[in-house]
């Protein structure tokens, strides 16, 4: 059964059905023990007249009168039965109501005891007895050993148990229907939040929305803030595709430029080193705009911890090797243990590209500072990346142009314009985002600021 409605609408019916057939058991018990021990009540009242009307008669022996207080006892067929035996079984006296039935004898008590008991009549009948043995002692001093037993028959009392039982499943059948149904209105109007989701799911596979709303009850708050995450991750990776394409061709068109003119001048000596070191500029070109693509944070919903210092001394000691001309001098502060909860590539990219920007054009210097950002816990992802130098600086009105993609200020100096651009888009993709100062170095800080996990929201 794939429907959680229905399966928490069984459960629920199933747990009814224990519920109130544990119910129904333990009042059906109640009310047999209740109902017999009033009839053993009403059988000690009948056995006590029994004994307040016999007298002994002139040659000593019990004799009941003619007519008992009890006027069952004296209608045929009633159902209430009283019988005075001797000790030895002999029948002395019984009730015109038994008049054609014979009273089973049954156990005989021990003197001055009440016995109850279940018996029954030729017929079948069911019987609640009640006998007292009793040492009656006359006037002249002698006693005689006597046994009165009083019986009512069952089947009117039987008759009560049974419509008892149908009224009792009649009722909690009515409730557990009511219930069923009530729970089941109740779990349409719960589910109905899941329901929307669906739906919203559904508009947005057809082209009709681009996002889910943010209108669910509090546990559904995180799967709709989540989902929305990856709807705008796996957008972003779309797009991100689409500008590696862009870039790519981009980027190749300088190096099929400088093969073309190599090609008119292939004579010299020389032109096979040249050739293949545009070859190799183009190899190096595709490989690194094809892996871009994969730095996507909607790769992976589940995502291993980077270790921060680490990373960034393997990215320090590449940088030595690639500008040991320059041979910048790098401050590295970051805050000891700190982790990003996110892929190590989009990482790699956002403190690589900011430290190649900086060693490119520094002076000397080279500062990365790196610490958790505010409302941050171990598990999360945010972060502050400021990255300075103390080269030439950017003017404050070019700032914004160069965060746009193909932008330089300097077009001789080589490069394609194109990194912090990717590192705004990979903070975005965070839910951050990337500011560009003036250092206290006396060149250029870009600050990248990438909130917590829990707190970060998509554009």
């Amino acid at each position: 059964m794939r429907s959680l409605s229905s399966r928490l609408l069984i459960s629920v019916s199933v747990l009814l059905l224990f519920f109130f057939g544990a119910t129904i058991a333990v009042l059906d018990r109640a009310f047999t023990e209740a109902g017999e021990q009033a009839r053993q009540d009403i059988l000690d009242g009948h056995l006590v007249g029994l004994l307040a009307a016999a007298e002994p008669d002139d040659t000593g022996q019990l004799v009941m009168p003619a007519r008992l207080r009890e006027p069952r006892l004296e209608r045929i067929g009633s159902g209430l039965y009283a019988e005075l035996r001797d000790f030895d079984g002999g029948v002395l006296w019984r009730s015109r109501s038994a008049l054609g039935l014979e009273v089973p004898v049954g156990i005989v008590p021990e003197l001055g005891n009440h016995l109850f008991g279940r018996e029954e009549l030729d017929d079948g009948t069911p019987l609640l007895t009640l006998s007292l043995a009793v040492d009656w002692e006359l006037d002249n001093g002698d006693s005689q050993l006597y046994v009165f037993k009083v019986a009512e028959s069952l089947d009117g009392f039987n008759a009560q148990v049974s419509g008892f039982r149908r009224q009792l499943f009649g009722w909690f059948a009515a409730v557990a229907f009511t219930m069923v149904l009530a729970f089941s209105m109740l779990l349409r109007g719960l589910l109905k939040p899941l329901r929307q989701i669906e739906t919203e799911i559904t508009e947005i596979e057809e082209g009709d929305r681009v996002s889910l709303s943010g209108k669910f009850p509090t546990e559904l708050t995180g799967v709709a803030r989540n989902m929305n995450l990856l709807i705008d991750s796996e957008r972003a990776r779309s797009d991100r595709y689409r500008y590696t394409l862009d870039n790519l061709a981009h980027s190749l068109k300088t190096p099929l430029a400088a093969m073309r003119a190599l090609l008119n001048d292939r004579q010299r000596e020389s032109f096979g080193d040249r050739f293949n070191e545009q070859i190799d500029r183009m190899d190096e070109i595709v490989r690194y705009q094809l892996r871009k693509p994969a730095a996507s944070v909607a790769d992976n919903l589940v995502l291993a911890p980077v270790h921060v210092e680490k990373e960034v001394a393997r990215l320090v000691d590449g940088l030595r090797k690639v500008y040991h001309d320059k041979h910048p001098e790098f401050d590295v502060r970051v805050e000891k243990g700190l982790q990003f909860r996110g892929d190590t590539g989009d990482f790699l990219e956002l403190a690589g590209n900011l430290l190649d920007n900086a060693c490119k054009w520094c002076e000397r210097k080279v500062r990365i500072s790196i610490v958790p950002s505010v409302g941050a816990r171990a598990i999360a992802s945010g972060m502050v990346l400021t990255v300075s130098d103390d080269g030439p600086g950017i003017p404050s009105d070019a700032a914004d142009a160069l965060l746009q993609r193909g932008m330089r200020l300097d077009e001789s100096t080589p490069g394609h314009g194109i990194g912090l651009a990717v590192v705004k888009d990979i903070a975005h993709s965070y839910g951050g985002r990337l500011s560009i100062q003036t250092s206290d170095l006396g060149g250029a800080e870009f600050m990248v600021s990438i909130p917590p996990v829990s707190t970060a929201k998509s554009d």
